[in-house]
């Protein structure tokens, strides 16, 4: 597999028009398309798959780029790709750790930004699992990868500051917010730390986002319901109140650990839940993910707006590897057992019933077959 043997980095990956911070820009493009995906989980079934790889390519460590193989080209061909870091990153040398209290091989970002993520949400209800170092480890990591990242911080400074990339001369903010933290309180006097969703301060730095420039504001949510696939009330509501700002544009969902709708309200977009793009469970329904390509197009006036959506559907398989699996590919390979592409196929029709469960597909969106 291209770039397996070698040390893990996304220079092979880059190409002009993808994000960057450089300040040389080209020309401002008048679409740009952004891809997202659903929670980056750890079990420590997926910690041993991983060192399993790592051995198989003759290094020490762990290797996950080849559980994300399969979503490689999607993600690296978009203008920007955002990833959900769900929990914390450990040391090298671990401990490694699952449910209820995560701590994760940091060899992750490695993977992720081989894959040709530019920039991940990390506020999540697992945020503080390993306190404050974590958080901090994580973000060091995360930067030495070459990875953006938005929703917890090392300091003040880092937190009152938006995450605004330059995406082929368009600056396109992220924000990364979520529900709680398991019950673990955020230390007193420092509550920067993580972002605890609210609706004035999103709504406060998405301003803040545009008064520094952003052209386009996406909002990643830590959210809803665990194991529903119907967003509930709360969910519904807030996207709602967020969506008639000006100040924010797209809203992607995480957390739920299954595939929710998606909902065009008014010209907007909502994703309501991306499922797990990893995962390592006991559930089907967890094992399902999608992967949106959204378009924004600039439109007379100057503003953005989404002006395409195409879904690509997605299974963690477990056996004889575990490795994320591009459905509409592996349905389409004749050189598989009928058996398996039925069985895909059936998955596949699953989650496309799932996304449309708010109007999604009379709306525009597309499903990838």
């Amino acid at each position: 597999m291209a770039g397996c043997g070698g040390p893990l980095g996304r220079a092979d990956t880059k190409r002009p028009g993808r994000a960057s911070t450089a300040s040389q820009s080209p020309a401002p493009k008048s679409q740009l398309t952004v891809v997202a995906a659903g929670d980056l989980l750890v079990h420590p079934e997926l910690t041993a798959q991983a060192a399993t790889d790592a051995r198989a390519a003759g290094r020490a460590g762990h290797d996950f780029t080849q559980v994300l193989a399969a979503v490689r080209p999607v993600v690296s061909r978009a203008d920007l790709a955002i990833c959900h870091m769900e929990t914390p990153l450990a040391e090298p040398s671990g401990p490694f750790t699952g449910y209820p209290i995560f701590s994760v091989p940091p060899e992750l970002a490695d993977a992720a930004a081989w894959a040709g993520f530019d920039t991940c949400s990390t506020a999540s209800n697992h945020s503080l699992d390993t306190g404050v170092p974590g958080i901090r480890r994580t973000l060091d990591k995360l930067d030495q990868a070459g990875l953006r990242h938005a929703g917890t911080a090392r300091s003040p400074q880092e937190a009152a500051r938006p995450n605004i990339l330059d995406v082929a001369g368009v600056k396109v903010a992220q924000l990364s917010y979520t529900f709680g933290f398991n019950g673990i309180p955020r230390p007193t006097g420092q509550d920067w730390v993580a972002n605890l969703a609210d609706r004035n301060a999103i709504l406060a730095e998405a301003r803040r986002a545009r008064d520094l420039g952003a052209e386009i504001v996406i909002l990643s949510m830590h959210w809803g319901t665990e194991y529903q696939n119907k967003p509930n009330d709360e969910q519904l509501q807030l996207a709602r109140d967020l969506l008639a700002s000006p100040d924010i544009d797209l809203i992607v969902g995480h957390h739920v650990h299954v595939v929710q709708p998606f909902e065009k309200i008014g010209t907007k977009w909502v994703a309501y839940g991306l499922g797990n793009l990893t995962t390592y469970g006991s559930e089907e329904s967890t094992q399902q993910a999608v992967v949106p390509e959204f378009t924004f197009t600039r439109k007379a006036s100057g503003r953005w707006e989404v002006s395409g959506v195409e879904v690509h559907a997605t299974w963690m398989q477990y056996q004889p590897a575990a490795r994320v699996v591009d459905l509409a590919t592996a349905v389409a390979d004749v050189g598989a057992p009928e058996e398996r592409r039925a069985d895909l196929a059936r998955v596949q029709q699953q989650i496309a019933q799932y996304v449309d469960m708010r109007g999604a597909l009379s709306a525009g969106l597309r499903m990838r077959r």
